[in-house]
């Protein structure tokens, strides 16, 4: 499997040699953005407060500590760890449109709408592994801003700068590769393969 290190502003070129099952380590620009990101963007149609082009979005709902003293509050990501990308399938595709980000970052896997977005625009979507909140935190340098912190603490798009933030699982490639759907449909292969083997020597009492 390949391992590759990009850093923001990603461009076409960066992504075209990945594919599914690939490793990717991110420097750069990383800014949080889930459902309620979505709906503002997509369904009621207010501008991006920031621009994605080139950078990547993140599937997350970080837990921050704000540290005060100075002339403006700072703030510090106690763990930052990814949402069910599912979540944002029905308007992925228009969010990847309206924003111009190519990079997504998030849990579990998409579906073929994300994956036909991915083909025709020319974008990933990748997976940070669950369970690691804490961790993903220790890859970030500086949170450079906040936006719609209306929204709430998990909700708001946080601008994180982070550095080797990863491993990242190539999970949609530009080519519409989709990997979870092709391990789904293999699963279910050899499970129907396995229970035609099996069956011959099961006995069930009537």
């Amino acid at each position: 499997m390949t391992e590759k290190h990009l850093t923001t502003p990603l461009s076409a070129g960066d992504l075209a040699e990945l594919r599914i099952g690939g490793f990717v380590y991110l420097s750069g620009y990383l800014v949080t953005g889930r459902d309620d990101v979505h709906q503002r963007i997509i369904r009621q149609g207010l501008a991006s407060p920031v621009d994605l082009g080139g950078k990547a979005i993140f599937h997350a709902g970080p837990i921050m500590q704000q540290k005060t003293g100075g002339d403006t509050p700072d703030w510090k990501v106690i763990s930052v760890g990814p949402t069910t990308s599912m979540r944002m399938e029905s308007c992925e595709a228009e969010f990847l449109e309206a924003t111009g980000t190519r990079f997504i970052v998030g849990k579990g896997g998409m579906g073929p709408t994300t994956a036909e977005a991915c083909r025709r625009l020319g974008a990933v979507h990748t997976v940070f592994p669950g369970g690691c909140a804490v961790l993903a935190a220790e890859a970030v340098e500086a949170v450079e801003a906040v936006h719609w912190l209306d929204l709430g603490m998990a909700e708001a798009m946080w601008v994180l700068r982070v550095r080797d933030f990863g491993p990242l699982m190539v999970s949609i490639d530009t080519l519409g590769n989709n990997l979870f759907a092709n391990n789904k449909k293999l699963f279910t292969e050899r499970q129907e393969a396995a229970w035609q083997e099996l069956r011959p020597h099961l006995h069930y009492m009537e």
